[in-house]
């Protein structure tokens, strides 16, 4: 490619289609496209490329817990309906801003299809944050510090899924029960809301303030699909059949 030529790339800041320009443009001199075509295929090297740039740092950014996704989840295994499951990977519930609400015991999978819906989502061109109950509260209560708890919230509400994993795990104080019903109440029929938990919604009131427990549950589960999973823990199962390390030699 001609020096002056990728200099204008560069200018420009088009590294993905400079990256592809020599091969094309070979290409495209060997075939004798047509001028409309090497600029077709130039641009949508581009444009692949952003877009593949823009998933990696949406992922980074979403702070996931552990990078799986759907595909390392094993839906025989799960005690959620194929046809829930199904209906749940289309994703078309986050593009109708309705909630997902996953409880049941420990060890039964909630978090990791969570994760991988949310993964999916971000390769559907979608944006997702992540947090626990304890760095949604953590989050809030440094907004209270310097006065930015509607900026932060704003922030939070920017995005098309928030997840909010493993409520139930501890007692809920007054901050927590706090920040978490402040996120509930902005996305509410705005932006999707998963959430994970060990108990029951229904249940919220027994580990937070049961006012804001009923505000929250009012408006979380209003648009929400609840589904409950049960049966033993994944983890305890492996850990019992020796699949939980690699054997010592």
């Amino acid at each position: 490619m001609p020096e002056d030529l990728e200099q204008i790339l560069r200018r420009m800041r088009l590294p993905y289609l400079r990256k592809a320009a020599p091969d094309v443009l070979a290409t495209a001199r060997a075939q004798r496209w047509d001028p409309a075509e090497v600029l077709r295929v130039l641009l949508n090297e581009e444009v692949t490329g952003r877009d593949a740039a823009t998933r990696r740092l949406r992922r980074k950014t979403a702070n996931f817990p552990s990078g799986k996704t759907l595909t390392s989840w094993r839906p025989e295994d799960s005690s959620i309906s194929e046809a829930t499951q199904n209906a749940l990977t289309t994703l078309e519930w986050i593009r109708r801003h309705e909630n997902l609400v996953v409880s049941g015991p420990s060890g039964t999978g909630k978090s990791h299809f969570v994760e991988g819906l949310a993964a999916a989502a971000i390769e559907s061109d979608m944006r997702v944050v992540w947090f626990t109950l304890e760095t949604l509260t953590q989050t809030i209560g440094k907004a209270k510090v310097d006065a930015s708890v509607a900026r932060t919230i704003a922030r939070i509400c920017g995005v098309d899924l928030i997840v909010v994993d493993d409520i139930g795990m501890l007692p809920a104080g007054q901050d927590a029960a706090e920040a978490f019903y402040r996120v509930i109440d902005a996305a509410y029929e705005r932006r999707s809301i998963a959430v994970t938990s060990n108990i029951h919604p229904s249940g919220f009131d027994t580990i937070m303030p049961k006012t804001l427990a009923t505000a929250t549950v009012d408006r979380l589960l209003h648009h929400a699909h609840l589904v409950l999973t049960k049966g033993d823990s994944h983890r305890l199962a492996e850990a019992l059949a020796g699949k939980g390390v690699l054997p010592l030699t």
